[in-house]
């Protein structure tokens, strides 16, 4: 009886020691599954949207012939603005620079070159002027007919507040009205910057070298 109970004891033992590390293993498993999971953080970068228009909000009120409507295509675009933030905004431009636009704003955003704001000029009920004031940058615009190349969306103004249009010979007010050149502001552009070297590689004209005036913030393209 003595030896039968011995043996039962012993029986009994091992399998409970089987048992024990079978729920530390469980245990430990389930510990490093956490620790795992900890170690991946979430990625929690948001977007501003400055402008979500569809093609038919984007045009709506241009009185621009249908040929010309043709031509043009509505970006989405991404940039820092001068909060600091990623904004995504929308370029109401002609087919053959969408292109260039979007590969131009794409170093800006690696560059981290600010655009305040980037929204399709319809918002402004076609008034160049209402949206140079508001530092906006845009690119199609047919209501003011005297810039051809914005009437074709073969321009783009990049923050006309930033960059404001100064006279060489006459004494007349900086357009938009009251701004000022400040070249240290983010968002500024001056001969040898980058962003005008991407631009002139690319073919286009910028407005610091016309005759009469000093239109930083415009560029265009035949």
């Amino acid at each position: 009886c003595f030896l039968l109970s011995l043996h039962i004891l012993i029986v009994f033992n091992a399998c409970h020691s089987e048992k024990s590390n079978e729920e530390k293993i469980t245990t430990e498993e389930i510990i490093v599954e956490k620790n795992t999971v900890k170690e991946e953080p979430q990625k929690t970068d948001t977007i501003i949207i400055d402008s979500r228009y569809t093609f038919e909000e984007a045009i709506e009120g241009a009185n621009a012939p249908q040929t010309l409507i043709d031509e043009l295509k509505l970006i989405d675009i991404t940039y820092i603005s001068t909060d600091e933030k990623v904004h995504r905004g929308q370029i109401l431009t002609n087919k053959r620079i969408a292109t260039d636009i979007k590969e131009i704003f794409q170093l800006m955003l690696e560059q981290e070159f600010v655009i305040e704001k980037a929204i399709p000029i319809v918002a402004y009920n076609w008034s160049d002027s209402l949206s140079m004031a508001d530092n906006n940058t845009y690119s199609f615009c047919y209501r003011n007919i005297s810039y051809s190349f914005h009437a074709k969306g073969m321009a783009i103004d990049i923050n006309p507040r930033f960059n404001p249009l100064r006279w060489k010979i006459e004494d007349l007010p900086s357009q938009p009205h009251g701004a000022v050149l400040d070249t240290t502001v983010n968002g500024t552009l001056y001969p040898n910057h980058p962003i005008v070297k991407e631009f002139r590689k690319r073919g286009f004209r910028w407005g610091h070298y016309f005759s009469k005036f000093w239109d930083d913030h415009h560029f265009d393209k035949k």
